[in-house]
């Protein structure tokens, strides 16, 4: 089984260091509707996991949430396509829950999920460190993108020694499709 787990902000959508707090701030970064689309197509599972410490804070509901989930929902309805199942942990750094990335419980969910016991199979596409480090912890493939945080993970450099890189959702999209 071919699964792909993209984190949210930075990778689909436009990110904010102050949060996508409402519907009309989730903003589909150019190419990414249609990247997962491609994917989708292509037979792939594709899966979304995203820290969300917005609502833990109280800058956003769950209602919120998930009307930003329904927009995206829209959005791929139009190509003919839906994700296959979206992960989000609602806790703030210092509530030492399981799932917040690095930890690796909303990629070990998913997997449970899609009834996959060998993790070397899962593609993670992810902006950031954290969301590489927890690909490492259940030994998935880690991809990182230069879109959202992307620049910034690059220039601190660190932990991302064979990690491949991509210009963005629609570049990585394209070079997994001309390999397969």
């Amino acid at each position: 089984m071919k699964i792909i787990i993209l984190d949210r902000d930075g990778v689909i959508n436009q990110d904010s260091d102050n949060y996508i707090k409402s519907v009309d701030e989730f903003i589909p970064l150019p190419g990414s509707i249609e990247a997962i689309a491609r994917l989708k197509k292509a037979g792939y599972s594709v899966y979304i996991a995203t820290n969300q410490s917005g609502i833990a804070r109280g800058y956003y509901s769950e209602d919120t949430l998930h009307a930003m989930h329904d927009k995206l929902a829209a959005l791929l309805q139009q190509h003919g396509v839906e994700v296959d199942g979206i992960e989000y942990c609602p806790h703030g750094p210092d509530d030492s829950c399981d799932c917040r990335k690095p930890a690796a419980g909303m990629y070990e969910r998913i997997a449970k999920q899609a009834g996959i016991t060998d993790h070397s199979d899962i593609i993670v596409v992810g902006d950031s460190l954290r969301d590489l480090q927890a690909a490492q912890q259940i030994h998935a493939q880690p991809k990182l993108v230069r879109t959202g945080k992307g620049e910034r993970t690059l220039a601190k450099g660190e932990g991302l020694e064979g990690i491949p890189v991509y210009n963005d959702l629609a570049d990585f999209t394209e070079q997994l499709l001309k390999q397969s």
